[in-house]
Protein backbone atom coordinates (compact mmCIF):
# COMPACT_ATOMS: atom_id res chain seq x y z
CA UNK A 1 0.00 0.00 0.00
CA UNK A 2 2.96 2.36 0.59
CA UNK A 3 3.63 3.00 -3.11
CA UNK A 4 -0.08 3.45 -3.87
CA UNK A 5 -0.42 5.98 -1.04
CA UNK A 6 2.70 7.90 -2.11
CA UNK A 7 1.46 8.02 -5.69
CA UNK A 8 -1.99 9.23 -4.62
CA UNK A 9 -0.91 11.99 -2.24
CA UNK A 10 1.61 13.39 -4.74
CA UNK A 11 -1.33 14.02 -7.07
CA UNK A 12 -3.70 15.44 -4.47
CA UNK A 13 -4.15 15.28 -0.71
CA UNK A 14 -7.84 15.79 0.17
CA UNK A 15 -8.77 19.03 1.92
CA UNK A 16 -11.60 17.64 3.99
CA UNK A 17 -12.43 16.93 7.64
CA UNK A 18 -11.12 13.33 7.59
CA UNK A 19 -8.65 13.18 4.67
CA UNK A 20 -7.06 9.88 5.74
CA UNK A 21 -10.52 8.31 5.76
CA UNK A 22 -11.08 9.50 2.18
CA UNK A 23 -7.66 8.19 1.13
CA UNK A 24 -8.50 4.86 2.78
CA UNK A 25 -11.68 4.57 0.72
CA UNK A 26 -9.69 5.11 -2.48
CA UNK A 27 -7.06 2.59 -1.43
CA UNK A 28 -9.45 -0.04 -0.12
CA UNK A 29 -7.92 0.21 3.36
CA UNK A 30 -8.81 1.57 6.79
CA UNK A 31 -8.34 5.09 8.09
CA UNK A 32 -6.05 3.89 10.90
CA UNK A 33 -3.85 1.89 8.53
CA UNK A 34 -3.45 4.80 6.11
CA UNK A 35 -2.70 7.26 8.92
CA UNK A 36 -0.15 4.86 10.46
CA UNK A 37 1.51 4.37 7.07
CA UNK A 38 1.65 8.13 6.53
CA UNK A 39 3.21 8.64 9.99
CA UNK A 40 5.85 6.01 9.23
CA UNK A 41 6.75 7.62 5.89
CA UNK A 42 6.69 11.22 7.15
CA UNK A 43 10.18 12.59 7.57
CA UNK A 44 11.64 9.54 5.87
CA UNK A 45 10.18 9.71 2.35
CA UNK A 46 7.46 12.37 2.69
CA UNK A 47 9.09 15.79 2.99
CA UNK A 48 5.95 17.95 3.34
CA UNK A 49 2.23 18.00 2.66
CA UNK A 50 0.80 21.45 2.06
CA UNK A 51 -0.58 23.79 -0.58
CA UNK A 52 1.52 24.45 -3.68
CA UNK A 53 0.74 28.02 -4.68
CA UNK A 54 1.44 29.81 -7.93
CA UNK A 55 3.93 32.54 -7.05
CA UNK A 56 2.91 34.88 -9.86
CA UNK A 57 -0.82 34.58 -9.02
CA UNK A 58 -0.05 35.78 -5.48
CA UNK A 59 1.57 38.92 -6.88
CA UNK A 60 5.16 37.84 -6.28
CA UNK A 61 7.90 38.41 -8.85
CA UNK A 62 10.27 35.46 -9.23
CA UNK A 63 13.21 34.20 -11.22
CA UNK A 64 15.87 31.55 -11.53
CA UNK A 65 19.32 33.08 -10.91
CA UNK A 66 22.82 31.75 -11.61
CA UNK A 67 25.89 33.05 -9.74
CA UNK A 68 29.55 32.52 -10.55
CA UNK A 69 31.26 32.48 -7.13
CA UNK A 70 34.58 31.33 -5.66
CA UNK A 71 33.61 30.78 -2.02
CA UNK A 72 30.35 28.98 -2.71
CA UNK A 73 29.68 27.93 0.89
CA UNK A 74 29.90 31.50 2.17
CA UNK A 75 27.86 32.81 -0.79
CA UNK A 76 25.15 30.21 -0.24
CA UNK A 77 24.86 31.11 3.44
CA UNK A 78 24.10 34.72 2.56
CA UNK A 79 21.80 33.98 -0.39
CA UNK A 80 19.81 31.59 1.82
CA UNK A 81 19.02 34.41 4.27
CA UNK A 82 16.50 35.79 1.77
CA UNK A 83 13.03 34.39 2.65
CA UNK A 84 12.11 34.21 -1.04
CA UNK A 85 14.91 31.77 -1.88
CA UNK A 86 13.25 28.36 -1.98
CA UNK A 87 15.84 26.26 -3.86
CA UNK A 88 19.60 26.70 -3.96
CA UNK A 89 22.06 24.22 -5.48
CA UNK A 90 25.65 23.91 -6.50
CA UNK A 91 25.68 22.79 -10.14
CA UNK A 92 28.43 21.45 -12.36
CA UNK A 93 28.99 24.60 -14.42
CA UNK A 94 31.12 27.77 -14.43
CA UNK A 95 27.96 29.41 -13.06
CA UNK A 96 28.14 27.16 -10.07
CA UNK A 97 25.32 28.36 -7.80
CA UNK A 98 21.71 28.25 -9.00
CA UNK A 99 18.79 29.45 -6.93
CA UNK A 100 15.18 30.56 -7.28
CA UNK A 101 14.07 33.80 -5.67
CA UNK A 102 10.71 35.50 -5.21
CA UNK A 103 10.10 39.02 -3.93
CA UNK A 104 6.87 40.17 -2.30
CA UNK A 105 4.20 42.28 -4.06
CA UNK A 106 5.08 45.25 -1.80
CA UNK A 107 8.85 44.89 -2.26
CA UNK A 108 10.65 48.22 -2.26
CA UNK A 109 13.85 46.81 -3.78
CA UNK A 110 12.28 44.65 -6.47
CA UNK A 111 13.78 41.49 -7.86
CA UNK A 112 16.74 42.84 -9.85
CA UNK A 113 18.02 45.10 -7.05
CA UNK A 114 17.62 42.26 -4.54
CA UNK A 115 19.76 40.00 -6.75
CA UNK A 116 22.36 42.76 -7.20
CA UNK A 117 22.66 43.13 -3.41
CA UNK A 118 22.99 39.37 -3.03
CA UNK A 119 25.71 39.29 -5.71
CA UNK A 120 27.64 42.11 -4.01
CA UNK A 121 27.35 40.62 -0.51
CA UNK A 122 28.29 37.11 -1.66
CA UNK A 123 31.21 38.16 -3.89
CA UNK A 124 29.72 36.88 -7.15
CA UNK A 125 32.01 37.46 -10.13
CA UNK A 126 29.06 37.37 -12.52
CA UNK A 127 25.37 36.45 -12.51
CA UNK A 128 22.47 35.79 -14.87
CA UNK A 129 18.82 36.51 -14.09
CA UNK A 130 16.55 34.01 -15.88
CA UNK A 131 12.86 34.78 -15.30
CA UNK A 132 10.17 32.58 -16.81
CA UNK A 133 8.97 33.74 -20.21
CA UNK A 134 6.68 30.74 -20.69
CA UNK A 135 5.88 27.88 -18.33
CA UNK A 136 5.06 24.57 -20.06
CA UNK A 137 5.05 22.32 -17.03
CA UNK A 138 5.61 22.30 -13.29
CA UNK A 139 4.62 18.99 -11.79
CA UNK A 140 6.81 17.07 -9.39
CA UNK A 141 5.24 13.62 -9.34
CA UNK A 142 7.77 10.83 -8.89
CA UNK A 143 6.77 7.52 -10.47
CA UNK A 144 7.14 5.44 -7.31
CA UNK A 145 4.91 2.68 -8.71
CA UNK A 146 6.87 2.47 -11.95
CA UNK A 147 3.77 2.18 -14.13
CA UNK A 148 3.57 5.55 -15.85
CA UNK A 149 3.87 5.91 -19.61
CA UNK A 150 6.88 7.70 -21.08
CA UNK A 151 4.69 10.58 -22.18
CA UNK A 152 1.69 12.29 -20.67
CA UNK A 153 -0.86 14.81 -21.84
CA UNK A 154 -0.38 18.29 -20.41
CA UNK A 155 -3.62 19.96 -19.38
CA UNK A 156 -3.85 23.66 -20.09
CA UNK A 157 -6.75 25.27 -18.30
CA UNK A 158 -7.84 28.83 -18.80
CA UNK A 159 -7.74 30.63 -15.46
CA UNK A 160 -9.69 33.66 -14.36
CA UNK A 161 -7.79 36.26 -12.39
CA UNK A 162 -8.64 36.26 -8.69
CA UNK A 163 -8.30 39.36 -6.53
CA UNK A 164 -7.09 38.27 -3.12
CA UNK A 165 -8.89 39.63 -0.06
CA UNK A 166 -7.51 39.70 3.46
CA UNK A 167 -9.50 36.58 4.36
CA UNK A 168 -7.94 34.79 1.37
CA UNK A 169 -4.43 35.74 2.51
CA UNK A 170 -5.16 34.38 6.00
CA UNK A 171 -6.29 31.06 4.48
CA UNK A 172 -3.19 30.95 2.27
CA UNK A 173 -1.03 31.39 5.38
CA UNK A 174 -2.75 28.39 6.95
CA UNK A 175 -2.73 26.11 3.91
CA UNK A 176 0.97 26.67 3.17
CA UNK A 177 1.97 25.03 6.47
CA UNK A 178 2.89 21.34 6.65
CA UNK A 179 -0.02 19.28 7.99
CA UNK A 180 0.19 17.27 11.20
CA UNK A 181 -0.48 13.52 10.82
CA UNK A 182 -3.80 13.58 12.68
CA UNK A 183 -7.32 12.34 11.98
CA UNK A 184 -8.37 15.97 11.44
CA UNK A 185 -5.22 17.82 10.26
CA UNK A 186 -7.18 20.91 9.15
CA UNK A 187 -8.85 21.43 12.54
CA UNK A 188 -6.39 24.18 13.51
CA UNK A 189 -7.17 26.17 10.33
CA UNK A 190 -10.97 26.03 10.68
CA UNK A 191 -10.75 26.97 14.36
CA UNK A 192 -8.30 29.85 13.84
CA UNK A 193 -10.29 31.28 10.93
CA UNK A 194 -13.70 30.51 12.42
CA UNK A 195 -14.94 28.72 9.31
CA UNK A 196 -16.63 25.37 8.64
CA UNK A 197 -15.00 22.43 6.85
CA UNK A 198 -17.49 23.00 4.02
CA UNK A 199 -16.27 26.57 3.62
CA UNK A 200 -12.65 25.42 3.79
CA UNK A 201 -13.24 22.99 0.92
CA UNK A 202 -15.18 25.55 -1.11
CA UNK A 203 -12.60 28.31 -0.76
CA UNK A 204 -9.70 25.94 -1.41
CA UNK A 205 -11.41 24.76 -4.59
CA UNK A 206 -11.81 28.39 -5.63
CA UNK A 207 -8.03 28.85 -5.26
CA UNK A 208 -7.50 25.85 -7.53
CA UNK A 209 -10.04 26.97 -10.12
CA UNK A 210 -8.34 30.37 -10.32
CA UNK A 211 -4.86 28.83 -10.55
CA UNK A 212 -3.77 30.51 -7.31
CA UNK A 213 -3.18 27.06 -5.80
CA UNK A 214 -1.81 24.46 -8.17
CA UNK A 215 -2.69 21.64 -5.82
CA UNK A 216 -2.57 20.53 -2.19
CA UNK A 217 -0.21 17.58 -2.18
CA UNK A 218 2.80 15.81 -0.73
CA UNK A 219 6.36 16.37 -1.85
CA UNK A 220 8.82 13.50 -1.39
CA UNK A 221 12.51 13.34 -0.61
CA UNK A 222 13.67 12.33 -4.07
CA UNK A 223 16.66 10.22 -3.10
CA UNK A 224 14.86 8.43 -0.28
CA UNK A 225 12.04 7.63 -2.71
CA UNK A 226 14.59 5.94 -4.97
CA UNK A 227 15.13 8.78 -7.46
CA UNK A 228 18.86 9.29 -6.98
CA UNK A 229 19.53 11.15 -10.25
CA UNK A 230 18.13 14.46 -11.38
CA UNK A 231 19.52 16.93 -13.85
CA UNK A 232 18.70 20.38 -15.08
CA UNK A 233 19.11 20.05 -18.84
CA UNK A 234 19.21 23.24 -20.90
CA UNK A 235 18.60 23.28 -24.64
CA UNK A 236 19.71 25.62 -27.38
CA UNK A 237 16.83 25.63 -29.88
CA UNK A 238 15.46 27.80 -32.65
CA UNK A 239 13.62 30.51 -30.68
CA UNK A 240 10.97 30.86 -33.39
CA UNK A 241 10.01 27.23 -32.60
CA UNK A 242 10.83 27.31 -28.88
CA UNK A 243 7.20 27.20 -27.69
CA UNK A 244 6.32 24.23 -29.87
CA UNK A 245 9.52 22.42 -28.77
CA UNK A 246 8.88 23.28 -25.11
CA UNK A 247 5.43 21.70 -25.24
CA UNK A 248 6.91 18.50 -26.68
CA UNK A 249 9.63 18.30 -24.01
CA UNK A 250 7.02 18.86 -21.28
CA UNK A 251 5.09 15.77 -22.41
CA UNK A 252 7.85 13.45 -21.18
CA UNK A 253 6.73 12.04 -17.81
CA UNK A 254 10.27 12.17 -16.39
CA UNK A 255 10.30 15.95 -16.93
CA UNK A 256 8.93 17.74 -13.86
CA UNK A 257 9.67 21.33 -14.87
CA UNK A 258 9.88 22.88 -18.32
CA UNK A 259 10.29 26.61 -18.96
CA UNK A 260 11.23 29.09 -21.63
CA UNK A 261 13.71 31.69 -20.32
CA UNK A 262 15.65 34.60 -21.86
CA UNK A 263 19.02 34.11 -23.57
CA UNK A 264 22.20 36.17 -23.27
CA UNK A 265 25.44 36.28 -25.29
CA UNK A 266 27.04 34.09 -22.61
CA UNK A 267 23.93 31.90 -22.17
CA UNK A 268 22.32 30.69 -25.45
CA UNK A 269 19.95 28.18 -23.84
CA UNK A 270 16.31 29.35 -23.76
CA UNK A 271 14.69 26.02 -22.84
CA UNK A 272 15.10 24.57 -19.33
CA UNK A 273 13.96 21.12 -18.21
CA UNK A 274 14.28 19.20 -14.94
CA UNK A 275 14.54 15.45 -15.46
CA UNK A 276 14.29 12.83 -12.72
CA UNK A 277 15.32 9.20 -12.74
CA UNK A 278 16.31 6.37 -10.41
CA UNK A 279 19.77 6.24 -12.00
CA UNK A 280 22.00 8.48 -14.10
CA UNK A 281 21.60 6.04 -16.99
CA UNK A 282 17.83 6.44 -16.77
CA UNK A 283 18.12 10.24 -16.95
CA UNK A 284 20.59 9.94 -19.84
CA UNK A 285 18.13 7.71 -21.67
CA UNK A 286 15.36 10.32 -21.39
CA UNK A 287 17.72 13.07 -22.56
CA UNK A 288 18.66 10.99 -25.61
CA UNK A 289 15.00 10.46 -26.48
CA UNK A 290 14.27 14.19 -26.15
CA UNK A 291 17.37 15.00 -28.21
CA UNK A 292 16.23 12.73 -31.06
CA UNK A 293 12.75 14.25 -31.04
CA UNK A 294 13.59 17.98 -30.91
CA UNK A 295 17.04 18.01 -32.62
CA UNK A 296 18.54 20.89 -30.60
CA UNK A 297 21.48 22.97 -31.76
CA UNK A 298 23.18 22.15 -28.47
CA UNK A 299 22.33 21.09 -24.92
CA UNK A 300 24.01 20.90 -21.53
CA UNK A 301 23.59 18.91 -18.35
CA UNK A 302 23.64 20.88 -15.11
CA UNK A 303 23.84 18.18 -12.47
CA UNK A 304 23.38 19.33 -8.88
CA UNK A 305 26.39 18.42 -6.73
CA UNK A 306 25.15 19.94 -3.47
CA UNK A 307 21.83 21.13 -2.04
CA UNK A 308 22.08 24.33 -0.01
CA UNK A 309 18.38 24.98 0.46
CA UNK A 310 15.09 23.40 -0.47
CA UNK A 311 11.94 24.59 1.25
CA UNK A 312 8.59 26.14 0.46
CA UNK A 313 8.32 29.92 0.45
CA UNK A 314 6.32 31.29 3.37
CA UNK A 315 4.09 33.73 1.52
CA UNK A 316 2.94 36.96 3.16
CA UNK A 317 5.58 36.63 5.86
CA UNK A 318 7.04 39.75 7.57
CA UNK A 319 10.49 38.25 6.91
CA UNK A 320 10.49 39.73 3.38
CA UNK A 321 10.24 43.29 4.69
CA UNK A 322 12.75 42.56 7.46
CA UNK A 323 15.34 41.35 4.92
CA UNK A 324 14.94 44.48 2.79
CA UNK A 325 15.26 46.75 5.82
CA UNK A 326 18.43 44.95 6.86
CA UNK A 327 20.20 44.86 3.50
CA UNK A 328 18.45 47.39 1.24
Amino acid sequence: MEKELLDLIQKEFPITQRPFKELALRLGSSEDEVLDTYKRLKGDIIRQTSAIFDTKSLGYQSSLVAFKVKDIESAARFVNTHPGVSHNYERDNEYNMWFTIAVAPDSVLGLERSVEIMAQKSGAEDFIILPTKKMFKIKVHLDVKGDRKKKEKIERKKREKMELKEEDIELIKGLQKDIEPLYEPFERIVEELGISYEELEKRSQRFKDAGVMRRFASILYHRKAGFKANAMVVWSVDESRAEEIGRRVAEFSAVSHCYLRPTYPNWPYPLFSMIHGKTKDEVDGVVEEIKKEIEPRDYRYLYSTKEFKKQRIEYFSPKFKEWEMMYG
